[in-house]
């Protein structure tokens, strides 16, 4: 389906769906008038504006992922069409960064968002033609505060109000969003954290209408992303291969080509090599050159600075050059070769594909779910005058027996759905106790693992030491204890300060034992980091306990253990944590569509018993979970955990929305009363054991009450829905005996207003079909 073809069904869909309710408003003021509450209708008329309401405001998300100099936020100013996002030597995005798109008439704003706040931050506000630096320096310098003092006010995400120049035309696409997602925390590590990397793309990959993977040309073999796409593919590739048409890779500075080396499209074809060797199935690649993309759609626009055009000129300009019969060069002014300039950047094609992505996929299933929604409501508006119509026809009498045996029927189905709702919550228990197991697995096989590490690298220190007196004979003397030193209270520093094992709960179902692994020792980690201890002494004769002089030195050891553990135990979680969210929506969907037969059952009953005893035509009464009401688990356990944060603060352990692999530091006062620092690596993995457990039962409970909640409403939805079935109905019953006792002398009359009531709604359906056909003919793949 095009964008344009798309931008066209939805306009269609949305003006039809405003004419009925025209329509239907019209219908109610008359009943009203005659004494209706027309609590049936009003019911239809807010189904019909909950899905025009969708139509306008559904969120497509693009989430742009990179390593670091990827030139992430160049190629993402690009596709915005103005120099917003800033760009340094330094990682700028430190946390998730939502460029939402508004209206060009509309004020652009940098809104901040803080955990356990209701509101934004506004940081900034103005027209969108005299604020672009403005934007870029309050974000820029933000973002260094937080990086420099550490993030004090729990800072969760920004979010830039501002339009996007590739969706500028089509208003169908106005809840479009970019996600610039947060790279490695340089405010807390110097090192590059592929962990950081490896959550925000698995979020991604599940919540997201497409993802963007920005490599930079001249470094896409770097192992930072090597290792980010080995820890993506591992145990995924099923799921990779789902996800195809919705992956792209961009190859970013090609501009940086020299005359030398290789061809574009040869690079490309090495790349594509390198990703289906990772196990990306069919890798998209679309070479870019955002700098460029983004000075010519400026200069197009007519919105470049002086500085913007004087950069055009110096980096691109000469690449357009041509020759005069004396060979001097000739180079055009540069807003005459801007427009050339964007298509060669690449940007252009970019924005096409994605755009398209979304609308044959997501935009697609948006437009099926709110037609079917709408026609919902205009069948049901059929079946009423239907019935309105029948009950003008028959006798009184006959009228009031078929009403009386309308209620015992519908008494009899309302007993069927209590049915159905005991056996959801034992579906639902069972599900819960499958989770709990997985994650109950995670820990035990983390804290196995974790201690196997550590008891490893004692034993390591146990033959070396052993080695080392066999082959000098030498005895160690004891050292001399000079002050008393609070070992177990440092331990206890060393356990608390090293990792946040479990970042943030999301979801967990039922899913296959995962085995863990390292992708190096402990023992490999202390020889990069501290290859002196390998030389310490063994205190008597107990590898576990290591005695150091100062405690510099036993800090060292403590960062190196947390370097080595927090990063492992939270990738594992995360591979935990996706398999569950994945399987557990799987689940999910397939329990939603079992409510959904056994409620649509029910429901077709009613419609045929009332089809034969009025003698007309019902619809079927669609049971419907359209997926612009169907919230994801990611989502619903987001929104568990901003609940929590804003009514229990007082919690030391933090995980934030940044994704910190760290626990929140507590600073842990000791006394120094020896003359050397003893860690008892016993008591460390014990730490480690006591934490892992903490997190395993926090987000038991969340887990806990996230599929309660979510199980409990998708049944609630398809009760409601029969329930409204039910009572509209009864309603009409009542509002018709009333009418047939009272106004018997006008019933010509009123049979005239309803059949003409039904002509009109003839066409409207007549409408809804042909919108219907057109739409299913563009049905994806």
């Amino acid at each position: 389906m095009s964008s344009q073809l798309f931008q066209e069904t939805h306009s269609s869909i949305n003006q039809i769906g405003i004419q009925l309710l025209q329509y239907l408003h019209e219908i109610r003021q008359a009943r009203i008038n005659e004494g209706d509450e027309t609590k049936s209708l009003q019911s239809l008329e807010d189904d019909i504006n909950k899905a025009l309401t969708a139509l306008k405001e559904q969120k497509y998300q693009v989430a742009v992922i990179a390593a670091m100099k990827a030139g992430k936020s160049t190629f993402l100013n690009a596709i915005i069409g103005a120099d917003v996002l800033a760009s340094e030597t330094a990682a700028c995005t430190i946390c998730r960064t939502d460029v939402k798109h508004i209206p060009v008439n509309q004020n652009p704003r940098l809104l901040e968002y803080r955990e356990g706040k209701t509101q934004p931050v506004v940081l900034f506000e103005g027209k969108a033609e005299e604020i672009q630096q403005e934007i870029q320096d309050k974000f820029l310098k933000r973002t260094r505060e937080i990086r420099e003092t550490g993030n004090p006010d729990n800072t969760t995400r920004f979010e830039i109000e501002h339009p996007i120049e590739a969706i500028n035309s089509l208003s169908s696409l106005s809840g479009f969003t970019l996600v610039d997602t947060p790279g490695p925390n340089e405010w807390e590590s110097a090192t590059f954290n592929t962990v950081a990397l490896k959550q925000t793309a698995l979020e991604a990959l599940r919540t997201c209408n497409a993802i963007l993977f920005v490599l930079n040309y001249a470094s896409y073999k770097d192992n930072a992303v090597s290792d980010l796409f080995k820890d993506i593919v591992e145990n995924r590739k099923e799921v990779l291969a789902g996800n195809t048409g919705k992956i792209y890779f961009i190859l970013n500075k090609v501009d940086q080509k020299t005359e030398k080396d290789r061809e574009i499209n040869d690079v490309i074809e090495d790349l594509r090599q390198e990703l289906s060797n990772f196990g990306f199935p069919n890798p998209i690649i679309y070479p870019a050159s955002s700098r460029q993309g983004l000075l010519a759609k400026l200069i197009t626009q007519g919105k470049a600075t002086e500085s913007q055009i004087k950069d055009f000129k110096k980096f691109f300009s000469s690449r357009y050059a041509t020759e005069d019969e004396e060979g001097n060069q000739i180079i055009p002014a540069p807003r005459k070769i801007a427009s050339q300039a964007l298509i060669d950047s690449g940007i252009p094609k970019i924005q096409e594909t994605v755009i398209q992505t979304i609308t044959q996929n997501s935009g697609w299933n948006l437009l099926r779910d709110v037609l079917a929604s709408i026609e919902k409501s205009a069948k049901a508006i059929e079946d009423s005058l239907n019935t309105q119509i029948s009950g003008w026809e028959m006798g009184i009498e006959e009228l009031k027996g078929k009403i009386e045996e309308y209620r015992r029927t519908s008494e009899i189905a309302k007993g069927k759905v209590e049915n159905v709702k005991k056996s959801v919550e034992q579906q639902k228990k069972l599900l819960v106790q499958g989770f709990n197991q997985n994650v109950t697995i995670f820990a035990s096989e983390a804290k196995e693992i974790i201690q196997n590490e550590i008891d490893g690298y004692a034993s390591s220190r146990k033959k070396k030491s052993e080695k080392q007196i066999s082959s000098s004979h030498l005895i160690l003397s004891q050292a001399t204890v000079k002050k008393e030193f609070d070992w177990v209270d440092f331990a206890e520093k060393i356990g608390i300060n090293l990792l946040e094992l479990i970042p943030s709960a999301k979801a967990f179902t039922k899913v296959a034992k995962t085995i863990f692994k390292t992708r190096s020792s402990l023992q490999d980690k202390f020889r990069e980091s501290m290859p002196e201890v390998s030389n310490i002494s063994i205190h008597n004769s107990d590898p576990h306990i290591i005695r150091v002089n100062s405690k510099q030195e036993a800090q060292k050891i403590s960062s190196t253990i947390n370097d080595f553990c927090s990063p492992h135990i939270q990738s594992w979680w995360l591979d935990t944590q996706d398999k569950l969210v994945r399987e557990g929506t799987q689940i999910r969907e397939a329990l939603v569509l079992k409510i959904q037969e056994d409620i649509q059952q029910i429901s077709n009953e009613i419609s045929q018993y009332l089809g034969q005893s009025l003698e007309v035509k019902l619809n079927i009464n669609e049971i419907q979970f359209p997926k612009f009401e169907f919230k994801g688990i990611d989502a619903k356990i987001q929104h568990q955990q901003e609940v929590v944060k804003r009514t229990r603060k007082e919690d030391k352990t933090e995980s934030r929305c940044c994704k910190s692999d760290n626990v929140y530091k507590v600073d842990v006062p000791y006394e120094d009363k020896l003359d050397f620092y003893e860690i008892d690596l016993r008591q460390t993995i014990s730490q480690i054991q006591q934490k892992i457990d903490e997190q395993v039962s926090r987000n038991q409970h969340l887990l806990e009450r996230v599929i309660e909640d979510q199980i409990s409403k998708d049944f609630r939805n398809a009760e409601q829905q029969i329930s409204d079935y039910i009572k509209s109905f009864q309603n009409e019953f009542d509002f018709l005996l009333k009418e047939r006792e009272s106004k018997q002398e006008e019933a010509d009359k009123i049979r005239e207003i309803l059949n003409l009531q039904k002509e009109i709604l003839i066409k409207y359906l007549s409408q809804l079909k042909d919108i219907k056909e057109s739409l299913n003919r563009w049905k994806p793949m």
